[in-house]
């Protein structure tokens, strides 16, 4: 039986991810693992600890027998740059220690990179696959390491390890964190609550986002190809739609007509000026058949309605 474990089991997207995985599998194949917060729980099984404690993983994977592993637990951009230390050891000690005991117990596993890879000397539109790695971030040096990582244990011991560089990502399962890009989740917050919003990047700092749908379809997906089709080992580049805030700000005021927004960037716009604009992901669609569902005007729908439900719901 396919037992499956998910690190970052609560975050923006384990929450949505254990939901398409239950719906895929049943909740009795999912084991969900929750450091210190909380989130929805969809009755799967629940354990408690810290990718940094390769003993706990270890017992976890063989109290469940587990054949997969989706690895999300990690320190996002702005936290990274707080606390570059703890950066290292969560993102790429928790890293290490799940493809150690994916060699030892046989174990598929799938972790996300991110465009944070990239840096300011990387094409800035279209960005290929195969391109300058150099991010001036900790949270992009942590993934630039941490692809090479997976790339080893699949040339060093034939570890199954696929990736994704994930673009901005956009949901409302889950809260959202503080990573540069999910500016395009705190507003849709503050246009529903408030009908006003102050953007913290500049209006025209155009990057590559996915609604969330299309990132776990593609994720599970990639999961799901036959081995033989993975030519890429490090991570594939994933794109949906690149837009800017202000480009946002007018899909969103289709449905908040009375709203109202300025700009006031901060040090996240530094982040975000030394990732791409827009992404070639031809690789991902040639090998394993991605293809987005969700250009901006759908997903701004879909997210301001299911976010204005979710809201009235937990009053």
């Amino acid at each position: 039986m396919k037992k499956i474990l998910i690190t970052g089991a609560f975050g923006l997207v384990g929450t949505d991810l254990r939901k398409a995985l239950q719906k895929k599998y049943s909740s009795k194949a999912i084991v969900a693992l929750n450091h210190k917060t909380s989130g929805i729980n969809y009755g799967e099984i629940v354990e408690h600890g810290d990718v940094r404690d390769k003993n706990v993983l270890s017992k976890i994977i063989k109290k469940h027998h587990v054949t997969e592993i989706y690895h999300l637990a990690g320190l996002l951009s702005v936290s990274s740059e707080k606390n570059p230390s703890l950066a290292w050891e969560v993102n790429l000690g928790g890293l290490k220690n799940i493809l150690d005991l994916g060699v030892m117990h046989k174990i598929k596993i799938f972790w996300p990179s991110s465009i944070a890879a990239f840096g300011p000397s990387t094409p800035k539109d279209h960005t290929p696959q195969h391109t300058i790695l150099e991010p001036t971030t900790m949270y992009g040096v942590n993934k630039v390491a941490g692809e090479l990582l997976c790339q080893y244990y699949f040339l060093k011991h034939g570890l199954d390890v696929r990736s994704l560089r994930y673009p901005g990502l956009i949901g409302y399962n889950a809260p959202p964190g503080d990573g540069t890009t999910e500016y395009s989740v705190h507003i849709f917050y503050g246009a529903i609550r408030n009908k006003n919003y102050s953007i913290f990047l500049k209006k025209d700092a155009r990057l590559p986002m996915m609604y969330i749908d299309d990132a776990i379809e593609g994720t599970i997906n990639l999961m799901n190809a036959p081995s033989k089709k993975i030519t890429i080992r490090t991570s594939y580049n994933f794109a949906a739609v690149s837009f800017t805030p202000e480009e946002l700000v007018k899909e969103i005021i289709k449905f908040v007509p009375g709203f109202t927004h300025d700009y006031k960037p901060d040090h996240r716009q530094r982040i975000a000026d030394s990732w791409p604009r827009s992404i070639d992901d031809r690789e991902a669609r040639k090998d394993w058949g991605w293809k987005p569902k969700y250009n901006l005007s759908k997903m701004t729908k879909v997210m301001y309605e299911g976010l204005k439900k979710k809201l009235e719901q937990s009053k």
